[in-house]
């Protein structure tokens, strides 16, 4: 077990390695050596109730692309769905996500927003800077008025 990681599981033989994350009910892991990898699902499956889906495509919101050497990771249709929930479907995409030389105060005089839709669409665009470091600074900084959010006036 990973000392840092209570979910992550590592096996190490000779040159070869297994990589095992367990997330609820959800199995993933990975090998250098297919014979290692096949026999720990051999093993599990004989312990556990378990369906082998294949080649992992969705995990925890995030869509995975695999090819030969290459795993690419997208929320495209987390993302769709965060704009969805949100109401912000008629919104117009820009390229730069926060105004630059915006002054935000915590003591703005404008009108009280609900705190808890806030904080869900702010919890909602931290998930999504698992794949769009870009947002980290942005989503950062609108994470500090989330105890008593108001509109810009």
């Amino acid at each position: 077990m990973c000392p840092y990681e209570h979910a992550l599981y590592i096996k190490a033989q000779n040159n070869d390695f297994l990589i095992v994350c367990l997330y609820v009910d959800d199995l993933i892991f990975k090998g250098s050596n297919p014979s290692m990898f096949n026999e720990f699902k051999k093993e599990m499956m004989k312990e556990f109730k378990m369906t082998n889906i294949g080649l992992m495509s969705y995990y925890l919101n995030i869509e995975l692309m695999q090819e030969d050497k290459d795993i690419f990771i997208i929320q495209e249709s987390y993302a769709k769905e965060v704009i969805k929930k949100f109401k912000m479907d008629d919104s117009n995409p820009v390229n730069i996500p926060m105004e630059c030389e915006i002054k935000l105060s915590k003591h703005e005089e404008g009108e009280r927003v609900d705190p808890t839709l806030f904080k869900s669409i702010v919890g909602s665009l931290r998930y999504l800077t698992c794949t769009r470091p870009d947002t980290i600074y942005d989503v950062g900084v609108v994470s500090g008025y989330m105890d008593n959010p108001t509109t810009l006036v």
